[in-house]
């Protein structure tokens, strides 16, 4: 599907509103927008915001986020009638664990953020460049319990954590840690160097950095010489 398309899938289960319920409200045709929702036709900005707004969407339109940028935080598989994907914190050989879910209750997350509040997460390089960006709700005034202004996505630029399950091009959200969190993943600075490295604490004053590319390597620390920025609350695996 295309990212509009997706946007009026999503809404349409949401309410539980028949395809043919949908078009008749937006003024199109069925099949006109099963082909929208299908991803084989392309729907105008505007036309989607009507249709949306018959069925019922609330727009926070003063956030100044186009609608295609909202529709980029849907995400469909969610939202299937009865086939709800659980989130996998790694990545598994393992098929994905499958649950029963009403679709009115599920994938209504990032729409609902509509009306509180998206931030605009930025993406930056291994130099801290900004690169892109990605939209994220705020929930409670935080983003996975951090202040939104302090999150940030790292993009990771080699493969030395491919045994830890990330990989080159991988997204890192970071959310602020000025400590060592044993067996978290963290951003730190050491010679003057930013890396990603999981931390293993040993006493309260050294801590083991570990990588593992194609051989597992850990580097003893004083924790005084080494800053930590901040823990992977999550990671966005490119494919």
């Amino acid at each position: 599907m295309g990212r509009l398309g997706d946007l009026l899938h999503t809404e349409r289960l949401r309410r539980n509103i028949s395809l043919k319920q949908a078009a008749r409200l937006g003024g199109v045709s069925e099949g006109y927008l099963k082909d929208v929702e299908a991803g084989t036709r392309i729907i105008a900005d505007d036309q989607a915001r009507r249709i949306l707004k018959k069925m019922g969407l609330r727009e926070q339109t003063e956030a100044g986020f186009t609608l295609d940028d909202i529709a980029a935080t849907v995400d469909l598989e969610t939202v299937k009638p009865g086939r709800i994907v659980a989130e996998q914190p790694h990545r598994s050989e393992k098929q994905p664990v499958y649950h029963e879910e009403n679709p009115k209750t599920k994938g209504g997350i990032w729409l609902d953020a509509l009306a509180s509040v998206l931030k605009r997460v930025p993406v930056y390089n291994a130099v801290m460049q900004e690169v892109d960006h990605r939209l994220l709700p705020i929930l409670d005034g935080r983003i996975d319990g951090a202040s939104p202004d302090k999150v940030f996505y790292l993009s990771v630029t080699d493969d030395s954590l491919r045994g830890f399950r990330i990989l080159r091009d991988d997204l890192c959200l970071i959310v602020p840690a000025g400590s060592p969190i044993d067996d978290a993943v963290m951003l730190v600075e050491m010679n003057k160097r930013r890396c990603l490295r999981k931390v293993k604490k040993l006493d309260a004053m050294r801590v083991l950095l570990q990588s593992y590319d194609r051989e597992y390597s850990a580097e003893l620390y004083s924790l005084p010489d080494v800053s930590f920025i901040g823990r992977v609350a999550r990671v966005e695996f490119q494919c």
